[in-house]
């Protein structure tokens, strides 16, 4: 039976497709968008961080993570992307920054403080490694 429930009550089938449609629609949404983020910037950006963007954690791998998710119009791009762990990442998924902070009881002034004087001042470098700003 293809689509019944499991022994546990799942529909395993279902579930695979809703992914792969998800999967597939997260693919063109990238293809359609430039995205420019260097490996130099992306390193400038973890150094001015100094960890998690969001909770400040320094001791867990970070993520690239879109401040206006690319679902929202986003795009990888420097003025776009702060270092998060990956439970932050997750957690936020595509929510707007502000009210996912508020409701996970974040320091929401000082993250918008570090973002921008992060990125007034952290060096932003072209793909090439020229300066771009």
């Amino acid at each position: 039976m293809p689509f019944g429930p499991t022994e546990v009550g799942q529909y395993p089938m279902a579930q695979n497709r809703r992914q792969q449609r998800a999967a597939s629609k997260r693919k063109r949404r990238m293809a359609n968008v430039d995205h420019d983020l260097s490996d130099t910037q992306w390193s400038n950006l973890k150094i001015a961080w100094d960890g998690c963007a969001y909770c400040g954690e320094q001791n867990k791998p970070l993520q690239r993570d879109c401040v206006k998710p690319i679902s929202r119009g986003g795009r990888y791009t420097f003025d776009n992307v702060v270092p998060a762990c990956g439970s932050c990442n997750a957690s936020k998924c595509n929510h707007e920054v502000t009210s996912w902070m508020r409701r996970k009881r974040l320091d929401e002034q000082n993250f918008l403080r570090r973002f921008i004087t992060n990125n007034r001042e952290v060096p932003s470098l072209g793909p090439r490694g020229n300066s771009v700003r």
